[in-house]
């Protein structure tokens, strides 16, 4: 959730940064209305897309996410669930409608995977023939004309390798994947990329907001990181780092909050800065000239430290600990105990600054005490 909202803050970052990038020299009212949006592609003119997903235990909104994909306006998909031995009606659901459409096949995983290990072996189901790949999750839903849109603009513009757009967040309330000044559809990888190395703004979207050139995938055998837990935004951007992104100015997701597993265990581990340390430290350095590069790192590292030491101050456990030392061994950071005593001290002050803010979070990690079981004792009558 905290790399979805555009604050105030990093809209006036990624304003700065995007004031330096060329554009456009026509004004907005000298556009057509035509220039914002995709043009429909003809039936003959439509590739093929491979439609992935990946689900465990969706039976809840799997027929919704489904019945989006059979709703779409662009015809020339093929749908491939992937069901990871769920336990619940999920494999029913999706071979009931496999059954009434030739274009849904289900795959049934032999063995339960981890969920990056399955969104892995899932996205590896695209046909040899798919010009282009469209995750879903299984509790999302996507608009009748996203493939379209999101197609055509790729079709338009051939050095494109990831195209994004708006999306409704599951409180029917807030448009995430917000920053990219409209009316730009186009803008070059490396530009994007400094855009969220630089103001932290994300606008790739989570899987089931973009859409992928197949050949992309077919570049690597593991496409996400599975030593990541947020391999999807690593993975746009290696994309990014040989192709353009598009992005399409309107809503077209729909991404439900959700309490997954992988969700559950990001939230545990506060593994966000490790996310945003990862991105830096892989693609910084060809993304970002020396400077900015020193200056970003020195920045994630100070707030990495105050936020391993805010888990630490809450007594997360071993597993935090352990978790924490091998990912900063993968990404080659050795423990600088004096970064950890600033991250201490930032964290107390910002407990003083906050303290309701501070008790509410220590409450929520802290061990509770064990309830005292109850004596029950008889009440005696005295006759008189």
């Amino acid at each position: 959730m905290k790399q979805w909202r555009l604050t105030a803050k990093s809209g006036a970052r990624a304003a700065r940064i995007f004031k330096q990038l060329p554009v456009d020299s026509k004004i907005m009212s000298s556009y057509r209305v035509s220039d914002f949006f995709a043009t429909p592609l003809p039936p003959e003119e439509q590739p093929l897309v491979s439609v992935i997903t990946p689900v465990y235990n969706g039976a809840d909104f799997l027929a919704e996410c489904i019945e989006s994909i059979l709703g779409q306006t662009y015809q020339n998909w093929e749908y491939t669930i992937v069901n990871n031995r769920s336990t619940d009606r999920t494999l029913e659901i999706a071979q009931n409608y496999a059954a009434r459409d030739s274009r849904i096949r289900v795959h049934d995983n032999r063995d339960f995977l981890p969920i990056i290990q399955n969104h892995n072996h899932a996205i590896r189901q695209i046909l040899p023939q798919s010009k282009y790949c469209k995750v879903v999750l299984a509790d999302d839903w996507i608009s009748p004309e996203c493939i379209m849109k999101m197609v055509s603009l790729a079709e338009g513009n051939p050095n494109v390798g990831l195209v994004g757009a708006y999306g409704l967040l599951g409180d029917g309330v807030h448009v995430i994947w917000r920053g990219l000044p409209f009316p730009r559809t186009v803008v070059s990888g490396r530009e994007v990329c400094r855009l969220r190395l630089l103001s932290g703004t994300y606008v790739f979207g989570a899987p089931t907001a973009t859409l992928i050139r197949s050949d992309f995938i077919r570049k690597i055998e593991k496409f996400y990181d599975e030593s990541n837990l947020h391999a999807d935004t690593t993975a746009c951007f290696r994309i990014l780092q040989e192709s353009d992104f598009g992005f399409v100015h309107q809503i077209l997701t729909f991404t439900r909050t959700r309490d997954e597993s992988n969700t559950s265990f990001t939230d545990r581990m506060n593994s966000i800065e490790l996310c945003y340390l990862t991105e830096l430290i892989q693609y910084g350095p060809a993304c970002l000239n020396e400077k900015e590069y020193r200056q970003r790192l020195e920045a994630r590292l100070s707030k990495y430290y105050q936020v391993l030491a805010e888990g630490l101050l809450q007594m997360r456990g071993k597993s935090y600990r352990e978790f924490h030392k091998k990912s900063r061994e993968t990404l080659g950071i050795p423990l600088s105990y004096f970064r950890l005593f600033k991250g201490f001290c930032g964290a107390v002050l910002e407990g003083i600054s906050h303290p309701w803010r501070a008790i509410e979070s220590l409450s929520r990690w802290w061990p509770k005490p064990k309830a005292q079981p109850r004596v029950q004792t008889q009440n005696r009558q005295v006759k008189g």
